[in-house]
């Protein structure tokens, strides 16, 4: 089938708003380029380059700097749902940011809210990063999974061990994909080590597929429906497949400095993002039709998201995601416990014995 491709910009929802290490190479470069031509101004600029972004405010309002990349989030349906409307508080769209580039981008300030899985927040805060995870986001489910794994029909790819001496495409090191995946693995007796991980963008993530430069592709949604009705692929597995949900909490995390500066303003965006999770839970083929219109692809091709009940967070995500990164060697043991990762005190729907 034909590849769709997404437009240079991203659509007016909301309206005021290949060799592989090169596209790995490039998300980078593409992060960086990006939030330096995000400024409209040289006072801005100025800003941005002297440490982290002071909070600017329009009229009474205050600003949060936000990532405005093609993807399904909460923060662009809550702006085009007008939950933002009534409250001091506006997202400012600061341009494209690549995903490995989001949470490094909180922990400095230079933006002050992201959403990226759970396990690059607990590593930024190991490194001693300032920020927090202040709203559950997406979740798993079988008929709603957070990213599907897709071999070429005519690979031969059928079980983990076929993928020995393959080529793995993820959008991001350090995240959902790869610890989830490697836990997956390693139950099956697979080497690790005998596979070659490199970062695709989502978005690029079925085409690099379809002209074999990647042997199996892990995709997230929206991106993986388009990868389903793909003629050449096929679909082996779903997060939900591999743990039954529990890695697939896609939390929303905020700046430290924003946050203390900034409470009844964290407050607003976890309210927004909460009614906006629920409406998109309550109404998920309005909410396709509307990212559709965002990423301009054809609805057809759009993944559904799911998101927990009220966004409040809970623990057990966590420490499942505290206890891979202890187990990969890439966190000591007590060097971060699971309070140190979240809060709901901004979320007006948690119970205050939920409250951190």
């Amino acid at each position: 089938m034909p590849i769709e491709t997404l437009s240079e910009t991203p659509s007016s929802i909301p309206s005021r708003r290949v060799a592989l290490k090169a596209l790995a190479s490039l998300a980078s470069v593409t992060a960086i380029g990006s939030l330096a031509l995000a400024g409209c101004s040289r006072e801005d600029k100025a800003a941005a380059a002297s440490g982290p972004a002071v909070v600017k405010k329009t009229g009474d309002k205050v600003a949060f700097k936000y990532p405005n990349n093609p993807s399904f989030d909460l923060i662009y349906l809550a702006d085009e749902l007008g939950y933002f409307e009534g409250t001091n508080t506006h997202p400012e769209y600061v341009g494209k940011i690549a995903a490995p580039q989001i949470i490094p981008l909180v922990g400095t300030g230079e933006i002050d809210f992201g959403s990226r899985m759970v396990p690059l927040v607990i590593s930024a805060i190991a490194s001693g990063a300032d920020l927090k995870v202040v709203a559950a986001g997406g979740k798993t489910l079988q008929e709603a999974p957070h990213m599907k794994y897709f071999v070429r029909k005519d690979s031969g790819i059928r079980n983990p061990k076929d993928l020995e001496g393959k080529t793995i495409g993820f959008n991001s090191f350090g995240a959902c994909a790869e610890f989830v995946t490697k836990k997956y693995l390693r139950q099956h007796d697979v080497d690790v080590t005998k596979i070659n991980f490199v970062v695709i963008p989502d978005e690029q993530a079925e085409q690099t597929l379809v002209t074999g430069n990647t042997d199996l592709a892990i995709i997230h949604a929206p991106f993986s429906g388009r990868a389903d009705n793909a003629e050449s692929l096929v679909r082996l597995w779903s997060d939900f497949d591999l743990d039954g949900g529990l890695g697939g909490m896609a939390p929303y995390s905020a700046h430290g400095q924003f946050i203390r500066q900034h409470p009844e303003a964290v407050r607003d965006v976890v309210a927004a993002l909460a009614k906006a999770g629920n409406w998109v839970n309550a109404n998920t083929e309005e909410a396709r039709k509307l990212v559709a219109k965002r990423i301009n692809m054809d609805l057809k091709n759009v993944d559904r998201y799911a998101y927990v009940d009220d966004l409040v967070v809970t623990e057990p995500p966590i420490q499942y995601y505290i206890d891979i990164l202890q187990s990969e060697g890439k966190l000591a043991a007590g060097k971060v416990a699971v309070k140190d990762v979240y809060t709901n005190e901004f979320n007006p729907f948690a119970q205050p014995a939920a409250k951190s």
